[in-house]
């Protein structure tokens, strides 16, 4: 049957993946689709299809170039590959028939020629598939010649082992006997109920087919070996099973070895650190040392470059964190028992065995943080990279070694929040504050799933007539036990869970929400407008210009009454990324502010490409004009270059009037700070706003009507 045939179709062009992958499915396969070469291999790899239908052209990586790696590790028996071509292509077909290709088809595709050439490749994969398992069952011993091999007579309870199945553990022919507990006391106890089954179901006679598992063995040094039993049953003429035999092969390799990055994998890291901690606890003068890395924001590169730009940079990392272990004379006395490993993800480990003290292990650390101070080349650019370092020294109080792994990974995410691009070892102090940072994620987690955080609203006041012309929409989240929580602490928390994407869109909702109730309640020209800044990790989202205009549409708000902030962090994090998206906010029709700005090193060049409207200035430089004249000369600067840009100015931080009396004289337009409010809720807010409706309003008047202690003080932000 047709829903039995997975099919691969892997075309660079989306209208013909889309219309035959329709046609396909539609007659009954399973079909999955690839746009390019690459990501063709990392799905085969993952997933094998029965078929693959390969266009021959295409940019980057050819179908031709695709082939040729597929048959580096599948014979065209084991998986069949149509090339797709056009008719003037005849050289690629001859060339991709010579490589390995099993059949074509030309474009515009025929498709009931197509179908039958897809019939006829997987009814020969099989015939060609069976006969192979025929092959197994039969002449299992032979294929196996170089593995161990088995022979099992159940009427005597003797087992035959072959040379070569005792070499894999390590032993020599005459240190084995013949009995199956040879084999039985070998395995890991966590995998022997698993391989009786497999041989107690063989015995009984319920399975007509050859088996085939994995487990673990134990190797005469201790150490534990992955191997693949394959086995089949023989019976007498009665039908009654009397003997079991079959091969076993030394699969380590592959179960031990991250197959991107060829570093160890989190299995063999974890068995040598176990083998070291049991080694530390025999001789406590051994010390060794568990050190977990992390690569800082690595889901923004990802999200924003690709996950082939991704995978480039895990190998890239492995590469500068071998070098960073091996580096210096201390490492190369340790270069044969240091264990670097990907755990998974973007996280990373090394063992760090034969230590003198743990200073050494901080030593090693350092020098991975300066491996990474030059960029990485990713899809044609130069991306900085660093990461967070948590070490974890050996000591007499640790249990296990989990627990020693536990707290490295502990102590990474405490460099983490510590700024990044840094390390930080162990102490007991870190363990409460990760159960309590993991209470916070979850608190937040559920109270954005239930909309409890609010918003809150700052006024800007046009410096002139110190009248309201808008505010900022600022998060604020009472907790259910805490009370009010700072933005400081649950924002980054929100960042890093990716939270901070469903936290952003409520606040934009609500603040929009509020500022057409008040359009409405309280008309003035021109309309009152809100600010509503993005998280930098926001740019990184593939719709959310789309997300953006639906939030307008669902609340009705005049697309010009809408500014969004932006900090000037974002633009140095990916350029075109940045141009792209506030090109496409602009023409929806909103306003763009760059928020902090002086705070960051952005290129004034690249910034006078952004339809940026207006620049907000951070409060450490307002601060400063309360002192003398040469305080006052940085903020001019920066009025005057936003003005020759054609922005308008709001100056962060007012809180006296001799500021304002110089923002004039510079030609600030506006301002924000404790002077004329601190972020109130909605109801204080929209009591301003009533406020300011009446005719020569006092600023005093304004300020009573929105009380400075209206709310909990967390700052501007």
């Amino acid at each position: 049957m047709n829903e039995n045939n997975h099919l691969l179709l892997v075309d660079d062009e989306e209208l013909n993946r889309d219309m035959l992958s329709r046609r396909l499915a539609h007659h009954g396969f399973r079909v999955d689709v690839a746009a390019d070469g690459p990501s063709a291999l990392r799905f085969i790899a993952a997933h094998p299809p029965d078929l693959v239908l390969l266009d021959s052209m295409m940019p980057g990586m050819t179908g031709v170039e695709v082939l040729q790696v597929l048959r580096a590790t599948y014979a065209p028996d084991q998986l069949p590959v149509i090339m797709v071509t056009a008719l003037k292509e005849s050289d690629n077909v001859v060339e991709a028939l010579n490589l390995g290709a099993n059949d074509y088809i030309t474009k515009p595709v025929d498709f009931p020629v197509a179908m039958a050439r897809i019939h006829g490749q997987l009814a020969r994969k099989a015939a060609q598939g069976a006969l192979r398992e025929s092959e197994e069952r039969y002449a299992l011993a032979a294929r196996g010649a170089n593995d161990g091999l088995w022979d099992w007579d159940l009427a005597s309870g003797l087992v035959y082992y072959s040379e070569r199945w005792k070499a894999i553990f390590g032993c020599l022919d005459a240190e084995i006997g013949e009995g199956p507990e040879e084999w039985m006391s070998r395995v890991h106890p966590d995998d022997l109920a698993a391989l009786k089954e497999v041989l107690r179901a063989e015995q009984a006679g319920s399975s007509s087919e050859a088996f085939e598992c994995e487990h673990r063995m134990r190797h005469r040094d201790g150490s534990y070996r992955w191997v693949r039993c394959r086995g089949a049953a023989v019976q007498d003429a009665d039908g009654r099973v009397v003997r079991m035999a079959g091969s076993m092969s030394d699969v380590t390799a592959g179960k031990v070895v991250d197959p991107l990055t060829g570093l160890a994998n989190r299995v063999l890291f974890m068995e040598r650190l176990e083998q070291e901690f049991a080694g530390y606890s025999a001789n406590p003068a051994a010390q060794f040392a568990v050190m977990f890395l992390d690569i800082d924001r690595f889901k923004l590169i990802n999200d924003s470059l690709g996950h082939s730009a991704g995978d480039q940079l895990l190998v890239a990392m492995a590469g500068r964190l071998d070098r960073g272990v091996r580096t210096g004379d201390a490492s190369a006395r340790r270069a044969s028992r240091d264990l670097p490993a990907r755990l998974g993800g973007d996280e990373f480990a090394v063992l760090l065995c034969d230590l003198s003290e743990p200073a050494e292990a901080v030593q090693v650390a350092q020098r991975i943080l300066m491996e990474l101070r030059e960029p990485f080349g990713l899809a044609g650019r130069d991306i900085f990279c660093t990461v967070s370092i948590g070490i974890a020294p050996c000591g007499a109080a640790y249990q296990s070694a989990a627990d020693m792994a536990r707290d490295a990974d502990t102590a990474m995410y405490t460099a983490k929040s510590k700024g990044r691009s840094r390390c930080e070892i162990f102490d007991e102090t870190m363990r409460a504050r990760v159960v309590e940072r993991l209470q916070l994620e979850n608190d937040l987690r559920r109270a954005v799933e239930n909309h409890e955080l609010t918003v809150h609203y700052q006024a800007k006041v046009r410096l002139t007539d110190r009248r309201v012309c808008g505010f900022e929409a600022l998060a604020r989240w009472r907790h259910p036990q805490r009370g009010w929580v700072p933005p400081v602490e649950f924002i980054p928390v929100a960042e890093e869970t990716g939270l901070i994407h469903d936290l952003d869109m409520e606040i934009l909702r609500q603040a929009c929400f509020q500022m057409k109730r008040w359009h409405t309640a309280y008309p003035c020209d021109p309309p009152l407008a809100i600010s509503v800044n993005l998280s930098p990790s926001q740019f990184a989202q593939p719709h959310l210009v789309e997300q953006i205009a639906d939030v307008l549409q669902e609340t009705m708000l005049e697309p010009s009454s809408l500014r969004l902030e932006v900090t000037e962090s974002v633009l140095m994090d990916d350029h075109e990324l940045a141009r792209d998206v506030l090109t496409r906010l602009k023409l929806l029709g909103v306003g763009l502010k760059i928020d902090d700005f002086g705070t960051g090193y952005s290129s004034l060049a690249y910034l006078a490409q952004l339809p940026f409207d207006t620049m907000k200035i951070d409060r450490s430089f307002t601060v400063q004009l309360q002192g003398g004249d040469c305080n006052s000369e940085i903020v001019k600067s920066i009025l005057d270059m936003a003005h020759t840009l054609g922005m308008q100015v709001v100056a962060e931080g007012v809180e006296e009037n001799e500021q304002i009396t110089r923002l004039i004289s510079m030609g600030c337009e506006f301002g924000q700070g404790f002077l004329f409010s601190k972020p109130v809720s909605a109801e204080d807010a929209e009591r301003l706003v009533a406020a300011m409706m009446e005719p020569a309003v006092p600023l005093a008047l304004m300020r009573s009507a929105a009380p400075l202690i209206a709310t909990q003080d967390f700052g501007c932000k």
